[in-house]
């Protein structure tokens, strides 16, 4: 399949199937693992819900209290909602509201780390 077919969301040979169109892999099971394995060992989750584009699914961004971090593809934004209401997080658009200075502050302190 060529760059174009893919962004055209259809298959060669496939007849047109309609793809997600974009060029990212689907959530699953995995994802989902993650998460939830990521809420329930830190403390003050929160989510941000990150739009789906022409190459990345939509994803949600869970940030800790310290700070620190995740990402994973979500089936939608809807997903995204159900998920954090399940898992009793508070979630966000990540368009509306941006990003929590903690996130930054702990990024910067990883990378200081690792050039230590």
């Amino acid at each position: 399949m060529g760059l174009f077919d893919r962004l055209r969301g259809r298959r060669a040979g496939g007849g047109g199937r309609d793809r997600r169109g974009t060029l990212d892999r689907a959530s699953g099971g995995a994802d989902l693992s993650h998460l939830e394995q990521f809420v329930a060992t830190r403390r003050g989750v929160e989510g941000y819900v990150e739009p789906r584009t022409a190459v990345t699914e939509t994803t949600i961004l869970l940030v800790a209290a310290d700070g620190e971090w995740t990402r994973r593809r979500i089936d939608g934004p809807e997903t995204a909602r159900k998920l954090s209401r399940d898992l009793a997080v508070p979630v966000y658009d990540a368009q509306v509201t941006g990003y929590p200075q903690r996130m930054r502050d702990w990024s910067a302190r990883q990378k200081d780390n690792r050039l230590s």
